[in-house]
């Protein structure tokens, strides 16, 4: 099982480094909404250490969401979705390894370029590495609850409106806890406890999403 997986995350990455627009356009879309606020709001740093927290987790959250109408997208059109389907592995495995080939082309880019978040915002190094662990707990959580909404409207034509209406409250969550993280090692208080609640939702998408994802696929293929 883990051979296949393995195997399906690294066709996953080959196709994608092929059409490398598909990993740089959300990665792009995040430098150009962090940039805008400095050049916007003006570069006091207090003030942008203060907003840093809501600017990189919007800037993250809308980052993911760009990039998530392709997960599936692709492979429901050249029949390759069903194929997988019909694989011996079962389905939720399948999912997973396209979910963290997804998070792998995203997400970590993301956590990648953050000491460029440092630069641009002004963080302090407490603070900057709060937002790389929140990023790092996170943006996987982005990733499986997208999915959901991307397996639900993988068949329809112009699915893009639906998908943000329905992943957009569900990404609440992430980003109170992650930004009450941020604020909190801004301030010097210590922030283990809203990581743990990260933790937690990341533990539990883990668990759950995959059987929520499944089950969409089947009704969007079917």
């Amino acid at each position: 099982m883990l051979s296949c997986m393995f195997a399906i995350i690294r066709r996953e990455l080959l196709i994608a480094f092929r059409r490398q627009a598909d990993i740089l356009n959300p990665l792009w879309f995040f430098i150009i909404v962090i940039t805008l606020f400095p050049l916007s709001i003006g570069p006091e740093p207090n003030l942008l250490a203060r907003i840093a927290a809501g600017i990189v987790w919007v800037a993250a959250l809308l980052a993911a969401l760009l990039s998530l109408e392709r997960l599936f997208r692709d492979d429901f059109h050249d029949g390759t979705l069903e194929q997988m389907m019909l694989l011996p592995l079962p389905l939720p495995l399948v999912v997973i390894a396209k979910v963290i080939s997804h998070w792998l082309l995203t997400g970590l880019p993301l956590i990648l370029i953050s000491p460029l978040l440092a630069v641009l915002l002004s963080l302090d190094f407490s603070t900057w590495l709060a937002v790389v662990l929140t990023l790092l707990v996170g943006t996987p959580t982005l990733s499986f609850i997208g999915a959901i909404g991307v397996a639900l409207t993988v068949g329809l034509r112009k699915g893009g409106v639906l998908l943000s209406l329905l992943i957009l409250p569900l990404y609440v969550p992430v980003l109170i806890f992650a930004t009450a993280a941020i604020d909190a090692a801004g301030l010097g208080m210590p922030y283990s406890g809203q990581l743990a609640i990260l933790g937690a939702m990341l533990a539990g998408a883990i668990t759950f999403t995959p059987f929520a994802i499944s089950a969409a696929l089947r009704v969007s293929v079917t």
